[in-house]
């Protein structure tokens, strides 16, 4: 089994190379680095940016209309005949969203990149509300019936879009659905990662890879798995409406009690940040650009915002008009990263071990690990009396973010693969890959000791390739969102027929109003 894993591994050798380099591109060219300022910036991350701050004018800053009536969408008890609520949707979203890239994705970039990272993260996620506002209210103009559920999202709208080509559909479709695959094995790990850790802080020793604690493990979870899973999507939005909220707490409330008992450091937290986004450290490179790259890269790979993978949260919910969902997903960024992520940023900068000043010989070993250089800084900054007690806390904050975006992976392929077929038996097969397959695989990985470090990279290859793929549609379909925003500001979220507005689509029609209440 070991050799086979290991064939798997080199396999996707070739992954690491051009993940790097696409997402460099092109700043590993001599003749583009030398450019003053703007060579310091990718492609990417000027894309990003770009496109987010041009969805901001057009929209008059969509962003500062997203947090009341989100809230409001949210609380308000909608009836439905058909789909989920807004707040599932919220939960769902949030469910992939509040990710172990919260802590991992931003511990690294500060590692790398200087506390500046942390600026830059939250740049890209406020102009990333309004591209996450475009990608959702295209979700829910273009999503479709199936029984008493919807499905949609972005192969749905990109058909649509294309001069309703279905070739469209079924490419993104399939593009979709192996990047969710292939990002359940390092979502394994990262469970197994932190139960472990949570097991040899209790007893105070290692525990080994083929211990009957890992075994447990891989058994409970693949049990888990299959058994919400196999419930189907509102069984999922069941257990996310428990789970998101639970890790949420559990996280935030314990980061701001861990700030509080650090409260003199909250000055040099901000000094930090600011100054290191113009003004980075030798350290990290030196240069804007480092910091710019981490924060625009990792807060992507954090909030998602652009990429279209939360569109499928957005097109299963029951909304009286599109533009309440993409209010609902656009709030949903703004939690994500300037709560979440902000918090795990706090912890790590102000516990000074990222420089590697304060963290002794083991240093190289503890950046290595980017969970354990996280937890490391939370040691730090807490009485040694309940040191335990709070890196358990926060090990069970971490395997959560993990499961729920292991569950959020699995069924956001489901609902993408509708599109290539809408029966029971591909459905069944989707699901069956995703808890029955790839999760028992990510779980052979770690019994096996291996880290399978170049299939991890398929993570940042297939994150940019989304955004490649979905930012053109959205430029395509800004129009129509437009018109919908138009119509909501000035009716305050009164009905809306596609037709009025010169296209039609599936799921907004004069005769839709008998589903709503």
């Amino acid at each position: 089994m070991n050799e086979i894993l290991q064939l798997v591994n080199e396999f996707f050798a070739f992954i690491g190379p051009i993940t790097d380099a696409i997402w460099d591109f092109p700043t590993n060219l001599d003749w583009y680095a030398a450019i003053p300022v703007i060579g310091q910036f990718s492609f990417p991350v000027i894309l990003l940016i770009g496109v987010g701050i041009y969805f901001t004018i057009k929209t008059r800053f969509i962003q500062g209309q997203s947090f009341g009536p989100a809230i409001k969408i949210m609380l308000s008890k909608q009836k439905s005949k058909r789909g989920i609520t807004a707040a599932g949707s919220f939960m769902l979203g949030l469910a992939m969203r509040a990710g172990p890239g919260n802590i991992v994705g931003i511990t690294g970039a500060i590692s790398i990149g200087g506390p500046g990272s942390l600026f830059w993260m939250w740049v890209a996620a406020f102009f990333g509300m309004s591209s996450a506002f475009m990608e959702s209210v295209l979700a829910q103009l273009f999503k479709e019936k199936k029984g008493t559920e919807y499905v949609g999202g972005l192969p749905f709208y990109g058909r649509r879009l294309l001069g309703n080509k279905r070739f469209v559909g079924l490419f993104l479709s399939c593009v979709f659905i192996f990047y969710a695959l292939f990002n359940i094995p390092a979502q394994t790990f990262n469970v197994f990662s932190a139960i472990g850790t949570i097991a040899e802080t209790v007893i105070g020793e290692p525990v080994e890879r083929q211990s009957t604690l890992y075994y447990s493990i891989a058994v409970c979870l693949v049990i888990a798995c299959a058994f919400i899973i196999f419930g189907g999507i509102r069984r999922v939005v069941a257990y996310s409406d428990v789970l998101v909220p639970m890790k949420a707490i559990l996280f935030c409330g314990m980061s701001f009690i861990i700030i509080l008992i650090n409260f003199p450091l909250i000055p040099y937290f901000f000094k930090e940040v600011v100054v290191g986004a113009f003004l980075p450290h030798a350290i990290f490179g030196g240069a804007i650009g480092t910091a710019l790259a981490q924060g625009v890269k990792r807060g992507l790979m954090s909030n998602e915002a652009g990429q279209g993978t939360i569109t499928m949260a957005a097109a299963v919910a029951e909304n009286k008009h599109p533009c309440e969902q993409g209010l609902v997903q656009s709030f949903g960024v703004f939690f994500d990263t300037m709560v979440i992520c902000t918090l795990t940023g706090f912890i790590v900068v102000m516990a000074h071990v990222w420089t590697g000043y304060t963290a002794g010989p083991e240093w190289e070993s503890i950046r290595a690990s980017k969970i354990t250089l996280y937890l490391t800084s939370v040691q730090t900054l807490i009485p040694g009396s309940i040191a335990g007690i709070v890196k358990i806390i926060m090990c069970a904050c971490y395997g959560l973010f993990a499961f729920t975006t292991l569950l959020g992976m699995i069924s956001f392929a489901e609902i993408s693969s509708n599109f290539i077929s809408k029966k029971h038996g591909f459905i069944l097969f989707i699901r069956t890959m995703g808890s029955l397959v790839f999760v028992p695989f990510g779980a052979l990985t770690i019994l096996a000791g291996l880290e399978l470090g170049n299939l991890w990279y398929i993570s940042d290859l297939m994150n940019i390739i989304m955004v490649y793929l979905n930012i053109p549609l959205l430029l395509i379909g800004a129009p129509l969102v437009y018109k919908a925003l138009a119509h909501y500001r000035k009716t305050k979220g009164g009905k809306f027929v596609s037709k009025d507005f010169g296209f039609e689509t599936e799921c907004w029609k004069e005769d839709q109003e008998e589903h709503r209440s």
